[in-house]
């Protein structure tokens, strides 16, 4: 939904100064069709799009770094910590988290294969299945508990977890560390 022309649209509606960020690393670092998928993979993860000068100094920090724009996506996701954290907490102000255990989260960055700006995700049928199943169960006894929760994993491993887990729970959101806010009240509801 979010097209060329409505991108730059939305740009166009930025204070000048702002613009002027972004016009410091178009084409050069990033072109406009790269911060139009950026802007989609976050609506594509329903995070709002409406704090765009925010994500405007991300791209514009983290572009001259890296062109890979899954990388550029996680840093900007980083950058609005707030907002996500605020989007998934209880009315009481936790963030209630199933959080990935330190086995699998070595299981997922051995599994990671090929360059930096092409990884890939190889992991055996069978550990899929158990992930699956793992996952599945964590989540099914929050919800008994009357639970919410977030996937909790590592920034490195965040996008190639969220990629599995929308195949068979798509409503489940997939946070990094580093995307919970440093104010934010955590609550466990367990470990997969």
């Amino acid at each position: 939904l979010l097209t060329f022309s409505e991108v730059k649209k939305l740009i166009k509606e930025l204070p000048k100064d702002t613009q002027a960020l972004l016009d410091d690393v178009t084409p050069s670092h990033i072109s406009w069709s790269g911060v139009q998928r950026v802007l989609q993979n976050l609506l594509r993860e329903r995070v709002s799009v409406r704090d765009l000068a925010a994500i405007v100094e991300a791209i514009a920090e983290i572009a001259p770094v890296t062109q890979d724009l899954v990388q550029i996506t996680e840093h900007v996701r980083m950058r609005l910590s707030r907002q996500i954290t605020t989007q998934h907490q209880t009315s009481a102000g936790v963030l209630p988290i199933v959080s990935l255990s330190p086995e699998w989260e070595k299981t997922f960055a051995e599994a990671l294969v090929g360059d930096r700006n092409e990884r890939q995700l190889s992991l055996a049928p069978s550990r899929l299945h158990q992930f699956v199943a793992d996952v599945r169960q964590a989540f099914e006894r929050a919800a008994r508990e009357g639970e919410a929760p977030v996937l909790l994993t590592s920034p490195t491993i965040r996008p190639y977890v969220r990629s599995l887990v929308e195949r068979f729970r798509a409503a489940t959101t997939v946070m990094s560390q580093g995307e919970v806010h440093p104010k934010a009240r955590l609550k466990s509801c367990g470990q997969v």
